[in-house]
């Protein structure tokens, strides 16, 4: 539910929400080392999306 708040209340807001998962993912990596692989497994399959992923970007930057 969205209430009137103006513009820079949310702006505030969403700054400390995005600090937040910041940190959380930081906490992540430190409590993981390096299985983030582990972590991740459902998106490790073979890679594929990514490489379509960072083909798209291309795409975009050459239009």
């Amino acid at each position: 539910m969205m209430t009137n708040q103006d513009p820079q209340e949310l702006l505030k807001r969403k700054h400390e929400l995005d600090e937040q998962k910041r940190q959380f993912t930081n906490f992540s990596r430190g409590v993981c080392g390096q299985s983030e692989l582990e972590a991740g497994q459902e998106f490790s399959n073979d890679r594929l999306p990514d490489e379509q992923n960072r083909m798209k970007s291309v795409e975009n930057r050459q239009n």
